[in-house]
């Protein structure tokens, strides 16, 4: 191992970029749908080993001496994006007359870009390197700093933390529910890359020893947290039938289709549930009505002709509102709540649209270019709510509304979500067809249940869609792109106290951190400059 790690410091010009980039590549395989949990263990030692050898010229000051660095996170970063966000090209083939040229710049500028956050921290850990196991605090540090400002700037986009790749089962989702991933980005990249003191030597007993005492913790909890038992469940119970229709997206899309994409949302709603108890609750996906719902009272009277009495629909569509005299007018990708004699009496609005996809940024400029949203329909894009709206149904249960992506931002959901019955999501992967955008999706929405202690309701117009237990546990599902339905009850809150606000997992994780430093310190490995 000694070897190895030498050989790789001593690596330059392309070949260590090569690596870089590599390892970032291969880290991709720990992510859903691969789930290999070991991969990381093998990439982030190779990383810090590079790390270890990227010394600038003595001659010059500490941030001169750490931009080789910069330029290694950079190729780690690249890698990882690259390997983790490809998928994002196939939305701009479904209409590719319109948006394929746009393909270089999703597949690789976006990666390209989101890389600047691990050249970051990778220089800033560069700063305060040292030759023993305080390095691999100081890298852990500073990715999860990364993390969280990717997650928060320019809008943010925190797909595909790196704290993800330690959770793919429930036994290891439960520590979020603790320190919120920004803790877990912290932990995950410490345990990740102690393996590399192993080739170093220095400061290997404390570290491995560290690292082996966060997986035991981690997995201990995990498995404390599964044999918690479950509340007793709220009377009356819900039960709620999943509609997964498997649309193709370009089918989506065509007006002439909008009749029988409608009928076909009906018919999985009007089907017979087994044993005979009707669903109390109906959801739809993401935009699963076709047209301006409230422009088109006959839609309406359909759904009502369907619906059972008692019964509620929650879909997804589009929702217009007058912006004023002269002005176009606004239009919302929105969620409804609708009884069944085909009243509209609910409705919340996405707060997050994504940037390119729902709306333009810099409209005014780019609009004059002949550019426009991908997935808005209409001149403008969508309007974005000012608040998140709690779903109120009739019997006084509540909802708490993640429109798409609105699920893979852990701070989009407030403390007032902890007095709901479960989490909404509602979504249409169909954009990205059978690749792992969905699985990464599914597996994003599944650690934000784990994470507030609530249940989830997510529907998904090619899938996939789940009701899930505070846990993470899959209650019941459908697999990408399977065409059907399911009926299930909706489970209850998780019996321990209710997960801690970001705010304090936040707090948590830096003390975690602080005393994984004072550790380290206490035994002479502090952090110092080369």
């Amino acid at each position: 191992m000694e070897r190895l790690a030498g050989r790789i410091m001593l690596s330059s010009g392309l070949r260590r970029a090569s690596l870089g980039f590599l390892a970032g590549l291969l880290t991709v395989l720990a992510l859903p749908p691969f789930n290999i949990f070991a991969v990381p263990f093998l990439t982030f030692p190779v990383l810090v080993w590079l790390l270890d050898g990227s010394s600038g010229d003595p001659e010059h000051g500490p941030l001169r001496r750490a931009l080789p660095a910069f330029a290694l996170g950079w190729w780690f970063g690249f890698g990882y994006l690259l390997g983790s966000l490809w998928w994002l090209g196939n939305a701009l083939l479904v209409e590719a007359d319109t948006f394929a040229w746009a393909l270089p710049l999703a597949v690789v500028g976006l990666p390209a870009v989101l890389a600047i956050y691990y050249g970051l921290a990778a220089f800033v850990a560069r700063l305060i390197w040292s030759d023993g196991a305080a390095r691999i605090a100081a890298l852990s540090v500073a990715f999860a700093g990364a993390e969280w400002l990717r997650g928060i700037l320019f809008t943010g986009f925190p797909w595909n933390a790196i704290g993800m790749a330690a959770m793919p089962v429930p036994l290891l989702m439960q520590s979020v529910s603790l320190v919120g991933m920004l803790g877990m980005n912290l932990l995950a990249v410490f345990v990740y890359a102690a393996p590399a003191l192993v080739g170093t030597r220095k400061g290997m007993g404390l570290g491995l020893t560290l690292a082996a005492g966060l997986v035991a913790a981690h997995v201990g909890y995990g498995a404390y947290r599964l044999a918690q038992p479950a509340l007793p469940a709220p009377e009356p119970q819900a039960s709620v039938r999943i509609v997964q229709p498997a649309i193709d997206q370009a089918h989506k899309l065509d007006d002439r289709e909008r009749a029988s994409v409608f009928e076909a949302h009906l018919a999985l709603t009007a089907a017979p549930a087994e044993g005979g108890k009707r669903p109390d609750i109906i959801v739809w996906p993401e935009t699963a009505v076709p047209f301006i719902l409230t422009d088109n009272p006959d839609a309406l009277t359909r759904i009502a002709d369907v619906l059972q009495d008692g019964q509620i629909l929650i879909t997804g569509a589009v929702r217009t509102e007058d912006a004023g005299a002269g002005l176009p007018p606004r239009y919302y990708n929105s969620i409804y709540v609708i009884d069944d004699r085909g009243q509209i009496i609910g409705a919340a609005d996405k707060v997050h649209l994504v940037p390119f996809g729902e709306y333009l940024p810099f409209e005014d400029l780019l609009s004059r270019l002949g550019l426009n949203a991908i997935a808005a329909a209409m001149p403008g894009g969508f309007s974005s709510a000012a608040s998140r709206t709690i779903l109120t149904l009739p019997g006084g249960r509540t909802l708490y509304p993640l429109i798409c992506y609105e699920a893979i931002f852990p701070d989009e959901i407030g403390s007032d979500a902890l007095s709901t019955a479960a989490l909404l999501n509602i979504t249409n992967d169909a954009w990205f067809g059978d690749t792992p955008g969905p699985y990464q999706h599914f597996q994003q929405a599944r650690l934000r249940a784990v994470e507030n202690g609530l249940p989830m309701i997510r529907a998904a117009n090619s899938g996939i869609s789940a009701v899930m237990d505070a846990r993470g546990n899959v209650v019941s599902g459908l697999s990408l792109g399977q065409r059907g339905f399911f009926d299930t009850i909706l489970p209850a809150r998780t019996v321990l106290v209710a997960a801690p606000e970001q705010q304090r997992r936040h707090a948590l994780a830096l003390v975690l951190f602080m005393i994984v430093s004072a550790i380290l310190s206490r035994f002479g490995l502090v952090f110092r400059q080369n």
